[in-house]
């Protein structure tokens, strides 16, 4: 089975913490009259449907690709960074640096299954920023909402890619080179 129970109640847990976290930083259009709120529900979906699939379909890739090498792969959430990422939303904190989940994976992996496995988040990052370019560009009928959407996905994403490939512990681009350069 590739999601446990335990899995998929923190992957509900974790998107909505995400999306409360984010709505700081993911505003949605807004009308002429319409009044920002400290606590806004439709703020808090709209940051979700935008932040929870870069995050969690990032630790997924991981995980699928643990899973492809006959691995064991499981999904957890990472309490302290997500506490930190709700510390940063409190405070009002013009920067998020977020660590909100991992994937366990116990030893076994060769350093070249590694390099893969920890390349496989941020490869998902970028097919995410790849289908947003995409639905940007040749939909051509959306609302101001999806359009949004789309273009906070876009860059969202893109940043997730880059960032997470910084060669620096603990870091997947730092396991990327660990494990390329273990290989050979």
């Amino acid at each position: 089975m590739f999601l446990n129970l335990n899995e998929i109640i923190s992957l509900i847990v974790i998107s909505v913490i995400l999306g409360y976290i984010f709505s700081g930083f993911i505003q949605r259009p807004r009308k002429e009259f319409e009044f920002r709120k400290k606590f806004d529900w439709e703020d808090i979906k709209f940051a979700m449907i935008i932040a929870a699939p870069a995050v969690v379909l990032h630790e997924f890739g991981h995980k699928f690709i643990a899973i492809l090498f006959g691995l064991d792969a499981t999904f957890h959430i990472f309490w302290f960074g997500l506490l930190i990422g709700v510390v940063i939303k409190l405070l009002s904190f013009p920067l998020l640096f977020l660590a909100p989940a991992y994937v366990a994976i116990p030893a076994g992996a060769t350093s070249l299954q590694s390099a893969i496995i920890a390349f496989a988040g941020p490869a998902v990052n970028l097919l995410l920023f790849g289908f947003s370019w995409l639905m940007l560009k040749y939909r051509t009928k959306m609302s101001i909402n999806e359009r949004a959407i789309w273009i906070i996905s876009k860059r969202l994403n893109l940043l997730l890619f880059a960032f997470n490939l910084i060669p620096i512990p603990p870091l997947d681009g730092y396991q990327v080179l660990d494990g390329l350069i273990n290989s050979f």
